[in-house]
């Protein structure tokens, strides 16, 4: 029976790592080309947990480099910059928006045409990560939802 108490323990692990997931939800997402290099990705991300979770980077196969970014203004010129880590407080949602924080993508392994889906993983650090996958529709307009 004790060689048995072990192995029930480490069977319920599994269980537990998808509580943590479900607290992060990512909707309305989107991606876009910019060129036939570059591209971008938008979402709405819900921190539905009880602590606040921090998306610090986002991984694709689509691309060589995938980075956060923003827009600032700098002198009354509005320039896209790398963003600092993301903090999405518990209870609350943030918009990653065209003209605002978004996943910018570079150096694309293939151009990102309409129809095609776009696979990201989101790092939360211990809040763990998030598979998205995105529909690319280079016709969406901001504040267009599915």
């Amino acid at each position: 029976m004790k060689p048995l108490l072990p192995a029930l323990c480490l069977g319920l692990i599994p269980l537990a790592a998808p509580a943590q997931d479900a607290a992060l939800a990512v909707h309305d997402g989107y991606a876009r080309a910019a060129n036939p290099r570059s591209g971008a990705a938008f979402m709405v991300i819900e921190n539905r947990g009880a602590a606040a979770c921090t998306l610090s980077s986002v991984a694709s196969d689509a691309a060589e480099r995938v980075e956060l970014h923003t827009h600032r203004d700098e002198g009354g010129v509005m320039r896209m910059v790398k963003a600092d880590p993301i903090q999405i407080p518990a209870g609350a949602r943030h918009e990653l928006v065209r003209g605002g924080d978004h996943v910018m993508l570079m150096g694309l392994k293939h151009p990102l045409a309409d129809g095609d889906q776009l696979a990201l993983t989101l790092d939360f650090g211990p809040c763990g990560e998030v598979q998205a996958h995105l529909p690319v529709d280079n016709k969406r307009m901001p504040g267009h939802a599915h």
